[in-house]
């Protein structure tokens, strides 16, 4: 099922999302189509801006966050609770500040897959809206994500997150190391990136091979 198909104007739909595109590619081939602020948009948002130019040969960009920040990074004032989100650096510090301030609230608090990319949309998603965020909010946020996340995830242009969330509740004995080569072994096929087809591809070689 391995095909070779590279980025261009002429490209379907389905041979994008059959492939498997790392983020500089995307962002290469968005500014050569002329997709506004490409160099400063997310994966998945370029995505998005790639699969509306595929449709319909219109450039957009649908982010719809601030794209260029001018405060001085939260991290250089001290990570407190009562700390505005203004200028959030997504590193391990952030982070692991984030899920230390979860466990002195819920001992015994552990992230759950994906969780953590739902609390990135969730903050950008109420920003955007002009509300006020401090520190404090996104911890409680993550401590709300983790008692509400008992289905497997599913995030639009997560493809990644969607499939390790749906091979873990399809095979609870299996190891996140097992679930990381199955998902190597989907991007390498020209299907879509889902669970289905993994599982769909990986009964036909068994099949084939008795």
């Amino acid at each position: 099922m391995a095909r070779k198909v590279s980025l261009s104007r002429s490209m379907t739909q389905e041979e994008f999302d059959n492939g498997y595109w790392y983020a500089t590619q995307l962002k290469e081939f968005a500014v050569e189509v002329g997709i506004p602020s490409a160099s400063k948009l997310r994966k998945d948002e370029l995505e998005q801006a790639l699969k509306h130019f595929i449709r319909t040969g219109e450039a957009k960009a649908f982010a719809r966050r601030a794209l260029v920040k001018t405060a001085a990074p939260d991290l250089d004032k001290g990570l407190s609770l009562d700390l505005p989100v203004v200028h959030y650096t997504s590193n391990k510090e952030t982070k692991k500040f984030i899920e230390r301030e979860a466990a002195k609230i819920e001992p015994g608090f552990k992230r759950a897959s994906g969780t953590r990319y739902l609390l990135n949309r969730w903050r950008e998603a109420q920003l955007t809206a002009g509300r006020r965020l401090t520190y404090r909010d996104l911890v409680m946020q993550a401590i709300e994500l983790n008692r509400t996340k008992q289905r497997p995830l599913r995030v639009e242009h997560a493809r990644y997150i969607n499939f390790l969330s749906d091979f873990m509740a399809a095979n609870g004995k299996a190891s996140r190391a097992q679930a990381l080569k199955a998902w190597q072994e989907l991007k390498a096929m020209d299907a879509p990136k889902t669970y289905l087809a993994w599982a769909k591809a990986r009964k036909a070689r068994r099949s084939s091979s008795r």
